[in-house]
């Protein structure tokens, strides 16, 4: 008797837990499911490039000899959800003979669908093994007991112990160059003349031309553009994109990395991220790959530093995060916000430039570099007191790297602060002064970002002062915003303007009340 093997659309390594100790009479279960591709509206470019890479998965498989199962959308016996192909495939096998005594699963990256399992492994006709998903750094109770007893959860006392756990840019028990971070070096605002890099494109095959087709006819309502079509959907093309960044694109990556610039999607950034979170790369081996390109000189201390911050720090910190607070997380709304989404971050028409470029770039590409998500769509929606729920629909609808466990610690933690300072030691609000220094947005912006007052001013400018004056009494002893709240002091006499014109720019934007 064999052993009924799921494996995940992000789930796609053939080192995971869950085909550790595969054998001739196994059967592996894969299923494109109509429940999981529509529960969150995803951009076409991610359906595509999650299917795509599903098949060439399980293709893979095959050539090895492993015996697999494969339902795809199209199938009529499709039945749309996980767990029923799970006891679909079990009735199938016993059926014919080949009855199989257990099912093993590699924990899933979002609670409900760890919950359908455990309700499954209570009810379904066979034991059910769950298994850690040890693709991870840092597996889930190694961080609830870091966790343990810290009044705050900070990233960078966590990523700290990471460094040491794998040994990358220490030496003995010291950070390279004496530093554990590099981030002050890393916020150049991007020159006029900077050349940026030629990006690689990987050119679909016919068979990722067949799963756009079905994409167009079932999910052609769906946000974003089908063209182009460049993400890795293959553990070859991953590391084609993989091999680029290290060698072409690293060394740039840490002066700019925060830096954003009309047009430039992707600048320095190495665009790797989707082929992390569905596993066609190796977490730990792409960053020992970043600090070779260090240690052989050819790539900047700061550079790799940063990057390397990127992968086992924030990506781990925030995956710990979400198991951590529970399947109640994202009902928080600390600030109470209550607001609509504006219309434009569906479709990008707007008169701020910069939301304008983020929305175009994120319709074409299913993608916008952290400073871009967390400065420009999400402070926007921070000072705009959007209720999170429709946020975080956005950012899980319209990234390629968008799955659960990263999106909501992100979204709902950092940029929008309603889970009240377990992610962040404050909101990420600010006016459109960061903006103008770390980009090229405000030079041909139909408002003024130097004006802060009147329907020219920027919005980002109108709106700040009173995002800080409507949560005062929420945020004002918040020592890391004692600055601004001085500054809002000696404006008393203008609380009430500022407050009326707050609002005036929230409902011209879209923002009205839900």
């Amino acid at each position: 008797m064999g052993t009924l093997r799921l494996v995940l659309g992000d789930q796609l390594s053939e080192s995971l837990s869950a085909l550790s100790d595969l054998a001739a009479d196994d059967l592996v279960l894969m299923a494109e499911v109509a429940g999981e591709a529509r529960y969150a509206g995803f951009h076409k470019q991610k359906l595509v490039m999650v299917f795509a890479a599903m098949r060439r998965f399980g293709a893979r498989l095959r050539g090895q000899g492993v015996r697999v199962r494969y339902v795809e959308l199209d199938d009529p016996a499709n039945r749309g959800a996980l767990d029923m192909e799970v006891l679909r495939a079990l009735e199938d096998e016993a059926a014919a003979g080949r009855s199989l005594h257990r099912v093993v699963i590699t924990e899933p990256g979002k609670w409900s669908l760890l919950e359908a399992f455990e309700t499954l492994a209570v009810t379904g006709p066979v034991p059910v093994e769950i298994r850690p998903d040890d693709r991870f750094l840092c597996s889930r109770k190694t961080f609830e007991a870091w966790a343990k007893g810290r009044s705050e959860l900070r990233m960078e006392f966590f990523y700290r112990e990471m460094r040491r756990r794998t040994g990358l840019l220490m030496e003995g028990d010291r950070p390279a160059g004496g530093r554990w971070n590099f981030d002050r070096e890393n916020r150049k605002r991007l020159p006029r003349d900077a050349r940026v890099p030629p990006r690689l494109h990987i050119a679909p095959g016919a068979d990722v031309r067949a799963v756009q087709a079905l994409v167009a006819r079932r999910f052609g309502e769906n946000f974003g553009d089908p063209e182009p079509f460049g993400w890795a959907t293959s553990p070859d093309e991953a590391q084609r994109l993989e091999d680029h960044f290290i060698d072409e694109v690293l060394p740039g990556f840490g002066d700019w990395q925060d830096a954003m610039k009309e047009g430039e999607p992707f600048l320095w950034h190495a665009r790797l991220s989707a082929a992390l979170n569905v596993g066609l790369l190796d977490p730990l081996a792409l960053c020992r790959r970043a600090e070779a390109a260090w240690r052989e000189g050819r790539a900047p201390l700061a550079a790799v530093e940063g990057f390397i911050r990127q992968v086992i720090g924030w990506r781990e910190f925030v995956r710990g995060v979400y198991w951590l607070a529970g399947p109640d997380y994202l009902r928080r709304n600390a600030l109470s916000a209550d607001r609509r989404l504006p219309e434009f971050y569906w479709t990008g028409e707007t008169d701020m430039a910069c939301v304008r470029d983020v929305v175009g770039a994120t319709r074409r590409h299913a993608y916008a570099h952290h400073i871009q998500r967390l400065m420009v769509t999400g402070n926007l929606a921070l000072l705009l007191g959007v209720h999170p729920d429709p946020v975080n629909a956005w950012y899980m609808s319209v990234f390629i790297d968008a799955f659960e466990w990263v999106e909501a610690p992100n979204t709902h933690g950092m940029a929008l602060f309603a889970d009240g300072g377990m992610m962040a030691s404050k909101p990420y609000a600010a006016s459109g002064a960061y903006i103008s220094r770390m980009s090229d947005y405000c030079q041909g912006c139909a408002y003024d970002v130097t004006a802060r007052r009147g329907e020219s001013a920027c919005p980002f400018n109108r709106l700040y002062w009173a995002f800080l004056l409507r949560n005062q009494a929420r945020l004002q002893h918040n020592p890391r915003l004692a600055m601004p709240y001085r500054s809002l002091a000696g404006m008393a006499s203008d609380h009430a303007r500022i407050l009326t014109e707050g609002e005036a720019v929230r409902l011209s934007l879209g923002a009205t009340p839900a």
